[in-house]
């Protein structure tokens, strides 16, 4: 059976599996290529058991190790176009590289069937994904300020679903090392996924048939896994669903390069 397995997710660095043990999947590339090897060897997977990878956006902490994928491996990267564009700006495809842009070409294989959705962030042209495998459905939805109509639909019947749970609002307003601008641009509409919003849409997941959720994306610095946690299940419990029965709820691992080494 098919598993999501976040590698890294926090406003540090992202990369998520999704496979089986030796082969699969990944989404984003924001930590180090060397934390990569090890996290996948901790799955009895390596580089040549995964098919693709599949960028989200262009922001540093999902495209922090996207240079060494290349130089190391030969994997086909797929990205949205403008995402493409923003990352030949910035001088993060070599020469003789390419990414190809998913809204033109789409993903399927013998074994995966990944679609983008789009997503509401301060990003050229940012994107969760669908993943499709032997009639199992995943998804990545992190990076939005709000959640869409286009990504409600996206994420309908998923089996299981990593979803942002960015920062709680008090510690945002409290963060006396964040400025004014900072604060407005995280908690807007092409920002990120509070607590608070992120329970009220899981609350929709679960009721059309998510029966796993795992909190990711969690800021290190306005947020902590027990109050996002605390967010999400009690917000669920009011509403009559009940954790273990109804869904399963886990959060990501926050983890630090050293933890692979």
């Amino acid at each position: 059976m098919a598993r999501i397995f976040p590698i890294c997710s926090s406003s540090e660095g992202n990369c998520t599996f999704i496979g089986t043990r030796g082969h699969g999947i990944l989404v984003d590339a924001g930590c180090s290529f060397r934390a990569l090897k090890n996290a996948l060897a901790l799955i009895d997977t390596d580089f040549d058991g995964i098919e693709a990878l599949f960028i989200t956006h262009e922001h540093y902490d999902h495209i922090k190790g996207i240079e060494q994928v290349f130089k190391h491996t030969s994997l086909p990267v797929f990205a949205a176009g403008g995402t493409v564009s923003a990352m030949a700006s910035m001088g993060k495809i070599p020469d003789g590289k390419l990414i190809y842009d998913i809204t033109k070409t789409g993903y399927k294989s013998a074994s995966f069937e990944v679609t983008p959705f789009r997503t509401a962030h301060d990003a050229a042209e940012s994107v969760g994904y669908r993943v499709g495998f032997n009639g199992q459905s995943f998804a990545v939805c992190t990076d939005t300020g709000v959640v869409t109509d286009e990504t409600a639909e996206a994420l309908k019947g998923c089996d299981a679903v990593l979803l942002e749970s960015n920062y709680d609002p008090d510690m945002l307003r409290r963060n006396m090392r964040y400025g004014f601008d900072l604060k407005r641009r995280i908690s807007g509409n092409i920002g990120h996924l509070s607590n608070r919003d992120c329970a009220e849409f899981a609350e929709k997941l679960v009721r059309g048939g998510t029966r796993h959720l795992i909190l990711g994306h969690l800021s290190k610095e306005n947020n902590t896994p027990d109050t996002a946690y605390a967010c999400t299940s009690e917000l669920l419990a009011k509403r009559g669903l009940v954790v273990e029965r109804d869904y399963t709820l886990d959060i990501a691992p926050v983890l630090t390069e050293g933890q692979y080494i």
